[in-house]
C-alpha cells in the first residue's frame, strides 16, 4: 500500500485537470471506470456501469486516499493529465506499482479549459439573458450567490446534453421538440447552448397544455432574438409534429405522460432523448407479487420499488427499439431529491440485446404483474413483440 501511495503522490500535482481509473480488477465490479475531474477546490466523480452513470463530489483532501484504496482493490490502470503531461500508474498481477509520464501532444484545449474553469459550459461572465430574467445572473453576467446551486444543476444538464451533442457530425441541424415545457427556463437555455456555443442550426418547439404560458414564453422567445423557438398549446398524448424529429426533451412530465413523449420520441425515430420521469404511480398501483412481497408490505418501499422499476423498464424498451440508454443521476431544478434522467441515444444494438433487454422486461412484468402504458403503446404499434425480436 506504501509503495502505491508513493507511486501516486509521484503521479498527481496540484495542475492535474482529469484522472481516469480503469481495467477492473475483477469483471463483477461495481464500476467499469471512474471519470475525475477538477471542479474549482473539489473532484467530480462520474462513475460508469455498463448502463448508467452515477455521480458524486469529493473534496481535495480526500482524493489521494480515495485513488490509493480504488487502485489497491479495485483498479489496475490510472492516468491522469496536466497542461504538460500524462501521467500513467499501471499495477501488476501481484499488486506491484509502476509509473510512467509521457509528453501531452494532443491536449483537448477545450476538456482543458472546461475543467479548468470548474467544468462550467454556461460561463459566468458571459450575458445569458434568460439567466438573467430567472434571478441566477445579474444583469452584469455574475452568479447571484443564492443561486449557485441552480446554476451548477443548469450547467450540469446542459453537459448531459453536450455529452451527446458533440458527436454529432459537423454541420448537423436539429429539430427539437420540449414536451411539457412549462416556464421553459430549461427550454430557453438549451437553445442558447445549441445556437450560441455549439452554433448549430436548430428550429426548436416547446409544448405545454396552458395557454397563458404559452403566450408568456413566445413573448420571451421574441425578447430574447430566439427567431427559431416557439411555443405551441399541445398535448404530448396526440401531438402531431410537422417536421423529422431529431431530439426530444421531456421534465417533469407527470406519470404516463413520459410514456407518450417516449413512445413519440421512438415512433419518430428521434436521435437523442433526454428524460427527467416525474410522478411514476402507474405501476405502484398494479404491483402484485408473491415471492418478492416484500417489496410490496411497505408503502414507501413498494413507492420507491414501483418508481424504479418503471425508469428501468422505459430504459429496456428503449434499448428493445434501438437506443443506447443511461440512467442517469440528476439533481432537480425545482426539488432537492435527487432524480433519474433517462439519456437514450438512437444506435445500431444488436439483435441479441434487444432481445435480451425485452426478455427482462417480461420477467418484470411477470414477475409484478405489470402492463406499463410505454410497453402497451409499443405492442399495439406492433413495434415489439415479446420474444419475437
Amino acid at each position: 500500500m506504501m509503495q502505491l501511495i508513493t507511486a501516486l503522490e509521484a503521479g498527481f500535482n496540484p495542475q492535474i485537470y482529469k484522472i481516469i481509473l480503469s481495467k477492473p480488477r475483477i469483471k463483477s465490479n461495481d464500476y467499469q471506470k471512474i471519470v475525475i475531474s477538477q471542479i474549482g477546490e473539489s473532484y467530480h466523480l462520474e462513475k460508469f456501469t455498463a448502463t448508467q452513470v452515477f455521480n458524486e463530489n469529493l473534496a481535495a483532501d480526500q482524493l489521494i486516499e480515495f485513488l490509493s484504496q480504488a487502485l489497491h482493490t479495485d483498479y489496475q490502470q490510472y492516468n491522469a493529465w496536466d497542461d504538460q503531461f500524462e501521467y500513467i500508474i499501471q499495477i501488476s498481477k501481484k499488486g506491484k506499482p509502476s509509473i510512467t509520464r509521457k509528453a501531452v501532444t494532443k491536449a483537448p484545449a477545450k476538456v482543458i479549459s472546461h475543467n479548468r474553469k470548474k467544468n462550467y459550459i454556461l460561463q459566468e461572465g458571459t450575458l445569458i439573458q434568460p439567466l438573467v430574467d430567472m434571478g441566477v445572473f445579474t444583469k452584469e453576467g455574475k452568479v447571484v450567490k443564492t443561486m449557485t446551486d441552480k446554476f451548477r444543476q443548469i450547467n450540469r444538464f446542459v453537459e448531459i446534453v453536450d455529452d451527446e451533442v458533440k458527436k454529432l457530425p459537423p454541420g448537423t441541424e436539429l429539430n427539437v421538440i420540449d414536451f411539457g415545457c412549462g416556464k421553459s427556463y430549461l427550454t430557453f437555455i438549451l437553445y442558447y447552448y445549441l445556437t450560441e456555443i455549439k452554433n448549430i442550426k436548430v428550429q426548436m418547439i416547446g409544448l405545454d397544455l396552458k395557454s397563458d404560458v404559452i403566450d408568456h414564453c413566445n413573448a420571451s422567445a421574441r425578447k430574447y432574438g430566439y427567431n427559431q423557438l416557439s411555443f405551441e398549446r399541445g398535448d404530448i398524448h396526440d401531438y402531431q409534429a410537422s417536421f423529422p424529429v431529431d431530439m426530444i426533451i421531456t421534465l417533469h412530465a407527470c406519470d404516463t405522460a413520459t410514456d407518450f413523449a417516449l413512445y413519440n420520441a421512438i415512433k419518430w425515430e428521434a436521435r437523442l432523448i433526454f428524460s427527467v420521469p416525474c410522478c411514476q404511480h402507474e405501476l405502484n398501483g398494479q404491483m402484485e407479487t408473491g415471492e418478492l412481497s416484500l417489496l410490496t408490505k411497505y408503502g414507501i418501499i413498494k413507492e420507491r420499488t414501483a418508481a424504479l422499476l418503471t425508469d428501468a423498464i422505459r430504459g429496456n424498451l428503449l434499448e428493445a427499439c434501438g437506443y443506447k440508454v443511461q440512467l442517469m443521476e440528476f439533481v432537480d431544478l425545482a426539488h432537492t431529491p435527487k432524480n433519474i434522467l433517462i439519456r437514450a441515444q438512437k444506435a445500431k444494438v444488436s439483435e441479441k440485446r434487444k432481445a435480451q433487454a425485452l426478455t427482462e422486461v417480461e420477467n418484470a412484468m411477470q414477475a409484478f404483474s405489470l402492463t406499463p402504458t410505454l410497453f402497451k403503446l409499443l405492442e399495439t404499434e406492433k413495434r415489439i413483440n415479446f420474444n419475437k425480436i
